[in-house]
């Protein structure tokens, strides 16, 4: 009895390191899972998702999400193209679309992506004015991931897009902000009641020349503007002394001042 068991232990202990030996080579990936395979150190190929058997010992497996990464970069500090010191922070949408270039060409490639999405975030921005940073936000969003797109390709990864969050400005630069915009709408102001003016004199110009062509117009203008003038207890009468009048009066006095030569006075020569 004692020798049978003796006999069986050694086939027991070769079933028990042949079962571990395949415990150690199945691999389960995910549909969104993909393993990329080295034999003896060399890459033999992408494989998933479902059941992966590999030799152990031979055969090494790493494992690559496709799923699209939110990657938060960090708060850098940028100085605009007009010497304003900002903190800008931003989001990178980015995916794996080439597994074995994300790891053969590539030590890091989330790592490496957010170090670029740094330098690339304050080199873009810092070619810019303050007010295209605060205005044309979609259009450095574009630039960034274009940018980032190009650079990444060769590590198979695709950048779908990049949004800007924040654009922290100093307390002081908010003040001057606020007193550039509060000129800004005077001098708005100003143009806008210029312009007016300048259409006001423009109809009363064309109205001019209206009454001025027929001399009765004129004067039911005087009667309306008099019964607009008189009211309820105003006792107050205004009477309309044509223009013309004036300047005929002011004629005479002008000529009255002017005395006639002396008859002792020599005759001109």
């Amino acid at each position: 009895m004692i020798g049978d068991v003796a006999n069986f232990v050694p086939y027991l202990v070769l079933f028990l390191l042949v079962l571990a030996l395949l415990w150690a080579g199945i691999r389960v990936l995910r549909e969104y899972e993909r393993g990329v395979v080295f034999t003896l150190g060399r890459f033999s190929g992408v494989r998933g998702p479902g059941l992966i058997l590999l030799i152990p010992l031979v055969q090494q497996m790493q494992r690559v999400d496709l799923r699209t990464v939110v990657m938060d970069v960090p708060s850098q500090d940028v100085i605009s193209r007009d010497n304003v010191s900002v903190k800008v922070n931003a989001v990178v949408y980015f995916r794996v679309v080439d597994a074995d270039r994300s790891i053969i060409e590539v030590d890091d490639y989330m790592g490496a992506t957010s170090q670029l999405a740094q330098t690339t975030l304050r080199s873009v921005l810092g070619k810019h004015d303050l007010d295209e940073m605060l205005a044309e936000r979609d259009k450095l969003n574009r630039d960034i991931q274009e940018i980032l797109d190009t650079q990444t390709d060769a590590w198979g990864i695709k950048v779908g897009n990049v949004e800007i969050k924040h654009v922290d400005i100093d307390e002081s630069m908010v003040r001057a902000i606020a007193r550039q915009a509060e000129a800004e709408r005077n001098r708005r102001g100003r143009i806008i009641d210029a312009e007016g003016e300048l259409q006001a004199a423009e109809k009363l110009v064309q109205a001019a020349r209206t009454l001025s062509a027929v001399p009765e117009a004129m004067q039911l203008r005087y009667l309306s503007t008099l019964q607009g003038i008189a009211g309820e207890r105003n006792s107050t009468v205004v009477f309309p002394i044509p223009l013309e009048l004036l300047r005929g009066l002011g004629n005479l006095v002008r000529g009255a001042g002017q005395e006639p030569p002396g008859r002792d006075s020599p005759p001109p020569v």
